[in-house]
Order: structure tokens, then C-alpha cells, then sequence
């Protein structure tokens, strides 16, 4: 895994820019700790960190390869678990590899099929390819968006990176944030291309961006398509179970430590479980970790979103597998941490808003960074197989919105409450989110025969795995990253993805519970308290403690009246917060205090120019 940047200038040479090129590419070690390089030639310079992973010696980047028409360099990060495959064919068409990486097959395989080799990759990658024989830079991003990758135009070419920061380190991106940018802040949707920065956009999932001198061309290679679905449940339980098998086995692979992310609940545990069982065929243990707080099971209280505390879950799972476990305990200081939510946003370049759930995270990955590379997740499962609350929810179902927006905003409260009246009419975020949800909505492809229930169902589902599951993505890679550690997703393999989609919702709910599908999938590995273990979401702490540390933050912050974070949220709100007596103990309560802590230390590290235009 790896960082990558660049910028393609077609009217100058840029062998004179290697100081930009640096400035661009350093923001980045933090992806790529081991090792960095640059390639400049002509109109095109590329950047790159390193975290090595496979053919530690071999796989330096940016890679180029010399034919009789022109060179072809190239900068990659990501992982695609068909490489060996690949390599096999490429060699039976005449290549000659030098090295072992998956580096050099996606090189190679891009002189062999053109763009077109997207489409034969298996896997979560973002790749930027100089061509020098046609004069064009060409831009490719995994099919489910496991992998960030922007680029911003410009007069006379493009800028390019794994994350915003590597291009707002060129003097030509400008740190300006503009009305949709403000509203992409405070709705939780990611509109697709989005960036937030202005003049900024996203590649999107399954997309090629192609720049040349004539200009900029998009293809999409890959999307979300409806299709008939005719195995019976027998049929569809074992192909889900061989499908999981044949992910992990080929996500396990690498030259480095490894390790499973393990929350109790059942995507996890079923793909640790896998894990373990694979991994002792050959006499190995899997390694597994799981967040906790300090005095959080012995002190729980269930609320609406979260009934159990994870850890006794965790434990049965480890003891099952027979994993090599650790719990990584957390206290409320360190969520609490500025300087850890300082850490937070550099990571994401945004003011995220999701608090100790962010600096948790932040904080598992520095944990397990000193003990492994690569860890396995089981991000993505409930968009994939209808696991969240809202699936189950009559009114979220109906609702003429993103269902999660139903749901959470019951739950958690809304995230725009904390905004200033003025800027709220201003932003207009009820508007903005509807003409974003009938654009997604009306994107859904129906069954011919689909009843409206099923219809209903799978507009859910795709709107989760085209709008949801994409922040989340973001939110995983950006705190792994952040720390050098590399998390693999196995229940976004596409052929997974595509597979369970086009299942009915009769059959994703065949025993009246979420996940059917992969709880009888895994029902042979899994403990049975977890087997019976109801949906549980990414846990958040219940100390007191952390919330009135976010109180005093909040008054420090209004004691300073002219912080410009005052231009965009009401003071009266967070004063009244901020000298709340009663305990701010849920998470629902404390999330206008997040929320404005987060917003006032963006504006002081990235000093973003705001407007209303």
C-alpha cells in the first residue's frame, strides 16, 4: 500500500519542478513510510511512498518500462490479489518480469491490454499511468472505491493524489471551499466525484480518467448492475461460503506481518474465523485485535444502537479460532486528546464530526502497526448483506430519503443543528440531500417481475453500497494510513458484492434477522453466542469522563470570540452545551461538541478559504 501524486503539465517541461513534485509526494509518507521516488520526464513528473508489502526489494516505484513507441511509467497503490494469475498470462503473451510485485504486472498489463486491464484486476487499487507513446496520463480506481484517489484540472494539464493534501501542496490548488463543499460537510452522503476542496474532484469507483492534450475523458468500467438471481438457498449459502473462502485465502497473502480486525460481531468474526482455520492448515496462528475502553464492559448500559458490550463476544471468537489475541483498552484522555484529533484531521482533510469513533480508530491502528502490516476487516458486510438497523425499519424504508438519514437522525440528532441559522438557509441541506437522493435512486436498475417490496429492497442496498459504504471506506483507509498500516476488505471483492446484491431480499431475510445469508454461511466457524448475536454498530464510549473533557474544550474555545469557527456555528448552542450540568453521556448528545471542536481545528491547520458562492 502506497501513496501516490503527480502532475501532467502539458505546456512546460517540469524536469525544473522537483521541488513541487517533492513538496507533493512527502505528504504522503505517512502511507508509505519504507521508501519514496520520483520520475520526471517532460510534461510529467509522478510521486510515491512506499509501505512495502510484496517483493519488498522489488517493487520500487514509480515504475517504467521502455518500448520502441515511447515510455510507460507508473505510480500504484493498492493490492490486487489476482496477480499471480495475471503474471502467468502476461508471461504466455511474451513478458519478462524482473520483478515479483503486483507493481510490475499492473504496468505491464496496461502495455498489454491499455485501460482495458482494470477490468482484469481483482482487488483495491488506484493507479496513475504516464504513456508516453500517445502523450496521456490515465487514472484508474478500484470498482468499489477501497482506495482514495482525487485529481484537480488544470489550464494546461492535471494535479493528482492518493489524498487532497498531496495536491493543495501545489501552488496551483487553491484551499478554498465553496457552497456544495460546505454542504458535503453536513450531510452523510458522499456524493460520487465529490471532493470537498474546490476545483478538486474524485475518481470515481470503477472509473478511468484519461488526460491528453485535447483534454479530459471519463470511462466507467465497472457499476452496480441488476441481474436475475436463480439459485435456491442451499445453492446461495454455499457460493457465499466458497466465495469468503477464496477472498480471504487470497487476502491473507503477504511478505509481512498480518493480523484480523475483530469487533465480536458477525462480519468479523465469520472472516477471522476463515482466517484462523486457513492460516492453521499450514501451521500458522492469526493474530486478532479489538478496541475496548476502560471499564466499558463492566459499566454498560445498552441504548437503542448497541445492546451488548463486544468484548465478551471477542473473547469467544479468539478462544474458538484460537487466535492470537490482544484487546487494545483506551481511556477518555486520549479520545479526547487535541493533539489526537489534531492527528485525525490531517489524516482525513476534513472535519469529520465522528469524535471518539474517529480517535478510536486512530488509535487501534497506531496499536497494531507495531505488530503488523497488513490487517483484514470486515468493513462493508452490512452494506453487503442488509445488516444496519434501517434495513428492518418501516419508516426508512418508505422514507422518500437515504434511509440511513431516517434512522440515525432519530438516533444520533442532526449534525446541522450546530450550524448558524443564516448559513443554514443559506446551504439549504434538505434540498440539496433530495436532489441527491432521487439522482441515486433513479440510477437503480428494476427486475423485470421485481415486486415494489424487492424494488424497495434493492434501491436500499445499492444506494448503501454506492453512497454509505464509500465514507466508510474513506474513514478505514485515511486512520490506517495515517498510521502506515494497510487494511484489506474482503466482503468488497466485486465478485462477492455483485453476487449478494442481485440476492432477493427474501433471501438476504430468510429467518427474519439481518445477515442471514452469512450467518449460515459461517455458521460452522462461529461461536454460538455470536451466531445469535443481534447487529452491534462500531462502538463509542460511555465514560462521562470524555464528554466533559469536550465541554472544556468547548468553553476554551469560547473564550476566544473571534475564532472563525463563529462563522459557521451558533455560539449560543455550544455555550449552552458546553455548561450543560446533566451528563453529555451518549453519543447523540455529544455529537454538536465534536462536531464543533473538529470544525474549529480545520479551519487553524488547513486556514481554508470559505464562501458562500
Amino acid at each position: 500500500m502506497c501513496g501516490i501524486t503527480g502532475w501532467v503539465s502539458f505546456d512546460r517541461d517540469l524536469t525544473a519542478e522537483a521541488p513541487t513534485l517533492h513538496a507533493m509526494t512527502e505528504t504522503m509518507a505517512c502511507r508509505g513510510p519504507d521508501d519514496r521516488g520520483t520520475w520526471v520526464q517532460g510534461p510529467a513528473a509522478l510521486g510515491h511512498r512506499r509501505l512495502a508489502i510484496i517483493d519488498l526489494p522489488g517493487g520500487r516505484q514509480p515504475m517504467s518500462l521502455d518500448t520502441a513507441e515511447g515510455t510507460v511509467a507508473l505510480v500504484y497503490s493498492g493490492e490486487a490479489y489476482n496477480f499471480t494469475e495475471l503474471r502467468r498470462e502476461l508471461e504466455g503473451r511474451g513478458h519478462r518480469f524482473t520483478t515479483d510485485s503486483d507493481t510490475e504486472v499492473v504496468l505491464r498489463g496496461y502495455v498489454e491490454w491499455g485501460d482495458a486491464v482494470a477490468e482484469r484486476l481483482n482487488g483495491m487499487y488506484v493507479f496513475a499511468i504516464w504513456d508516453g507513446r500517445h502523450d496521456k496520463l490515465v487514472m484508474i480506481r478500484d470498482r468499489m472505491g477501497i482506495k482514495p484517489f482525487y485529481y484537480h484540472p488544470t489550464p494546461d494539464g492535471v494535479l493528482f493524489g492518493s489524498e487532497p493534501k498531496a495536491i493543495l501542496a501545489n501552488p496551483l490548488a487553491r484551499r478554498r471551499v465553496a457552497l456544495n463543499g460546505l454542504r458535503e460537510l453536513f450531510v452523510l452522503i458522499k456524493t460520487p466525484g465529490h471532493a470537498i476542496w474546490d476545483g478538486m474532484r474524485e475518481v470515481e469507483p470503477g472509473t478511468v480518467v484519461t488526460v491528453g492534450r485535447s483534454g479530459l475523458a471519463t470511462r466507467v468500467y465497472w457499476r452496480l448492475e441488476t441481474r436475475p438471481h436463480t439459485d435456491d438457498r442451499d445453492t446461495t449459502i454455499a457460493t457465499v461460503r466458497s466465495l469468503l473462502d477464496d477472498i480471504v485465502r487470497r487476502q491473507l497473502v503477504a511478505d509481512v506481518p498480518r493480523c484480523t480486525l475483530l469487533s465480536g460481531g458477525l462480519d468479523s468474526s465469520a472472516m477471522t474465523a476463515i482466517a484462523a482455520r486457513q492460516l492453521g492448515e499450514q501451521g500458522e496462528k492469526v493474530r486478532s485485535f479489538a478496541v475496548d475502553f476502560v471499564g466499558q464492559t463492566d459499566n454498560f448500559v445498552a441504548d437503542e444502537l448497541r445492546g451488548t458490550p463486544d468484548t465478551p463476544f471477542v473473547h469467544d471468537v479468539a478462544e474458538l479460532a484460537g487466535t492470537d489475541h490482544q484487546d487494545i483498552v483506551l481511556d477518555a484522555q486520549s479520545l479526547a486528546d487535541p493533539a489526537v484529533r489534531e492527528q485525525v484531521i490531517r489524516a482525513r482533510d476534513l472535519p469529520t464530526g465522528f469524535g471518539d469513533m474517529d480517535a478510536s480508530l486512530l488509535l487501534l491502528f497506531r496499536a497494531i502497526r507495531e505488530k503488523s502490516t497488513v490487517a483484514l476487516s470486515g468493513e462493508s458486510a452490512d452494506e453487503v448483506f442488509g445488516g444496519y438497523l434501517q434495513f428492518f425499519d418501516e419508516e426508512a424504508r418508505h422514507a422518500d430519503t437515504f434511509p440511513w438519514l431516517t434512522s440515525m437522525g432519530r438516533l444520533m440528532g442532526d449534525d446541522a443543528e450546530v450550524l448558524r441559522a443564516d448559513l443554514g438557509k443559506c446551504l439549504d441541506l434538505e434540498g440539496y440531500v433530495a436532489e441527491g437522493y432521487h439522482t441515486a435512486a433513479a440510477a437503480v436498475e428494476r427486475l423485470d417481475g421485481e415486486s415494489d417490496f424487492e424494488y424497495r429492497m434493492r434501491r436500499m442496498s445499492h444506494l448503501h453500497l454506492t453512497r454509505f459504504v464509500r465514507a466508510l471506506l474513506d474513514r478505514k483507509d485515511r486512520m490506517s494510513m495515517a498510521v502506515g498500516l494497510e487494511v484489506r476488505v474482503p466482503f468488497c471483492d466485486h465478485r462477492l458484492v455483485e453476487y449478494v446484491y442481485n440476492a432477493p431480499w427474501a433471501l438476504k431475510s430468510f429467518d427474519g434477522r439481518e445477515k442471514s445469508l452469512l450467518r449460515e454461511a459461517a455458521a460452522d466457524v462461529l461461536p454460538r453466542s455470536v451466531y445469535e448475536r443481534v447487529k452491534s454498530p462500531y462502538p463509542s464510549t460511555q465514560d462521562p469522563r470524555y464528554a466533559r473533557a469536550l465541554q472544556e474544550q468547548a468553553k476554551e474555545l469560547l473564550s476566544r470570540p473571534s475564532h472563525r469557527v463563529f462563522d459557521l456555528v451558533d455560539r449560543d448552542r455550544l455555550r449552552r452545551a458546553a455548561e450543560r450540568e446533566e451528563p453529555v453521556s451518549t453519543q447523540a448528545a455529544r455529537r454538536g461538541l465534536e462536531r464543533t471542536l473538529d470544525l474549529a481545528q480545520w479551519l487553524e491547520l488547513y486556514t481554508p478559504e470559505v464562501t458562500l458562492s
